[in-house]
């Protein structure tokens, strides 16, 4: 594994803690990527070499065709989409569905260390990862238990308020200096890639409205998780900036695509998906969607539909 920063080492160095802390304490940073866009091709006009990091969100489950069943990993998943529009013959997908920041260095089923897949010629990585670690799967389920209890009310966010603080905004603050060790291991390995952090598409109405039953969560919950998650996009553009790396942002051009809206409309399947999807997951369109966003943060304008 090198010499790469692990997630069990203290963050060293002030002017990095400062600037981590900086997040943590939610402090706004204005910052753009310090690395330059460059052509479709790698050094010396060979085919692009890119790697995919991140977890279900970036693997795809269920979206046909899977080509790793262990991972739940979907050709159709946005790394592929990216690789086959810029002609990236070197695609590495090591992207995989229950996946923390400490799989980044840690083998996971029969996934590697996602972090092996990097070499010092790498030339494109995205990194998409920060949700399990925030608990999204076990989330949802304790939101929808709750809800159905209190459909009009908000149960979930005063089970997670219930110490007088919010536990979710803690666990995303306490997620930020993971995500910033993976950066850091990233830019170690990769040297000279363009390092592009993934944010996640929007689960639920931007306006804050439900759709109980069809997501069983109460009606004043719903808000509640929106901004968990957007707090959640907030911490990973910052910490992107803090390491010179893109953010992508998802959440925008999904918008009003969310799982309550109806089935030829959603990027992001509900608890029971109606098209070939892992629950509260993106769709195939939703995975073109955020390719979508990926190409554009590349300059590669709207990208294909």
């Amino acid at each position: 594994m090198g010499n790469d920063a692990r997630p069990d080492r203290a963050t060293r160095g002030r002017r990095r803690r400062a600037a981590v802390g900086a997040v943590i304490g939610g402090c706004a940073l204005v910052a753009a990527s310090v690395t330059p866009a460059a052509a479709h091709g790698g050094a010396s006009g060979r085919a692009e070499r890119y790697v995919a990091l991140g977890d279900s969100y970036t693997s795809g489950p269920l979206i046909p065709r899977q080509v790793d069943a262990d991972c739940a990993r979907s050709d159709h998943n946005y790394p592929s989409i990216v690789a086959a529009r810029r002609a990236a013959a070197g695609l590495r997908d090591v992207s995989c569905s229950g996946a923390t920041t400490e799989d980044m260095w840690r083998t996971q089923g029969t996934n590697g260390p996602q972090l092996d897949a990097l070499r010092r010629d790498t030339d494109l990585v995205t990194v998409q990862i920060g949700g399990n670690d925030v608990g999204f799967g076990s989330i949802i389920a304790t939101c929808a238990r709750l809800g159905a209890q209190d459909p009009a009310g908000d149960p979930c966010r005063r089970f997670y308020g219930s110490s007088g603080v919010d536990e979710l905004t803690v666990t995303v603050a306490r997620t930020a200096p993971k995500v910033d060790q993976v950066l850091r291991a990233v830019r170690a390995r990769a040297p000279h890639a363009r390092v592009l952090v993934v944010g996640y598409p929007d689960l639920l109405p931007d306006d804050g409205g439900g759709c109980f039953p069809s997501v069983p969560f109460a009606a004043k919950d719903f808000p509640y998780l929106r901004d968990t998650e957007k707090r959640l996009n907030l911490m990973l553009r910052l910490v992107a900036a803090v390491n010179g790396a893109r953010y992508v942002d998802t959440y925008g051009p999904t918008r009003g695509h969310d799982m309550c809206e109806a089935p030829a409309d959603r990027w992001i399947e509900p608890l029971q998906p109606a098209s070939p999807a892992a629950p509260a997951h993106p769709n195939a369109r939703g995975e073109q969607a955020m390719a979508d966003a990926v190409l554009r943060t590349l300059g590669e304008g709207r990208g294909r539909r």
